[in-house]
């Protein structure tokens, strides 16, 4: 394939720092280039944001579009809802208002509806789009905060997840996928099949809890889960939905934001796993980090965020 240049949006997030680690290594790779902005989660920008770009793809005739989906798309709708080793063929699709899993949505049909569309020099564009699980790894902010939080507490890590079973992506492998999205894309061999196409993205991180994650990355660190009772999961569900009446009727004259709402209590204690076969099978996908490497890279960062905290005390006992 002849060489080629690659715009990453987002690249100072999480995922894309992983992606652009991964591009500079191709090959045929001529030129890198990279876009950040930081959307409000309180709006609907990435979708019009998403649109944009579309457009900017056909004025510019850029012949490949990989779109960073979420799981989060599919749902879970209701902590009741079982899905387990799920798949594409499977019509799964979040009923939620919420706008981080209703841009993404709105998103990802605009993506895959583009795809197909003529360019301005003549030719097509073809896009595709990758719902990733829930991703961690090093530089994770969700779980630097339920480290430091952790740390704060006297090493006792929350409980928010207990009832959930969900199959983690480690980020490395998540970004592989990404990479090797592109090149099928541009490949005119593979592309037919990739073409419109989502694919779901996990690797061999053991289905588990969401606690149990946060567990197993941090006990060698000495942090450990909370031993004390907590609410069963349907009056949590239902102090939820109490929270969110009374933002509802506070709106008016104060805008009050709760800690939690009934989608985050869904999203966190439901059993929600996806099988990677539809990757494996059109992009030729094999996780390039193990179970066991992956948990290792993770610990051995969030041991420099427990020795960062325990400097933090010295200095102030000082």
């Amino acid at each position: 394939m002849p060489g080629w240049s690659c715009l990453v949006t987002g690249a100072g997030g999480f995922l894309g720092q992983g992606i652009i680690q991964l591009l500079v290594q191709e090959k045929d790779l001529e030129e890198i280039r990279v876009l950040d902005k930081v959307f409000r989660p309180e709006t609907r920008e990435e979708f019009f944001s998403t649109q944009n770009l579309l457009e900017a793809c056909v004025q510019a005739s850029v012949s490949a579009f990989v779109f960073c989906s979420t799981v989060e798309v599919a749902g879970p709708n209701s902590y009741k809802e079982i899905v387990l080793n799920g798949h594409e063929e499977e019509h799964h699709e979040s009923t939620w208002p919420d706008p981080y899993p209703y841009s993404k949505k709105m998103a990802e049909k605009a993506v895959l509806a583009a795809n197909g569309s003529l360019l301005k020099n003549g030719g097509t564009l073809h896009t595709c789009a990758l719902r990733s699980m829930y991703i961690y790894g090093e530089r994770s902010s969700i779980i630097s905060n339920i480290i430091i939080s952790a740390l704060k507490n006297k090493g006792i890590l929350s409980v928010t997840g207990k009832f959930s079973i969900v199959n983690p992506v480690y980020v490395g492998n998540a970004a592989w996928a990404h990479i090797l999205a592109a090149r099928g894309l541009r490949d005119p061999k593979k592309s037919p099949s990739i073409q419109g196409q989502f694919y779901y993205i996990s690797d061999d991180t053991p289905p588990q809890s969401y606690d149990d994650l946060n567990y197993t990355l941090s006990k060698e660190w000495g942090l450990r889960l909370d031993s004390s009772w907590s609410l069963p999961l349907p009056l949590l569900y239902w102090l939820a939905f109490l929270l969110e009446t009374v933002s509802f009727l506070l709106s008016p004259v104060y805008r009050y934001r709760p800690l939690f709402n009934r989608h985050l209590v869904t999203l966190s204690n439901s059993k929600f796993t996806f099988s990677y076969k539809k990757a494996q099978r059109d992009l030729d996908y094999e996780p390039l980090v193990s179970w066991e490497e992956a948990k290792q890279k993770t610990s051995k960062w969030i041991r420099t965020l427990v020795e960062q905290h325990r400097e933090t005390l010295d200095a102030k006992s000082q």
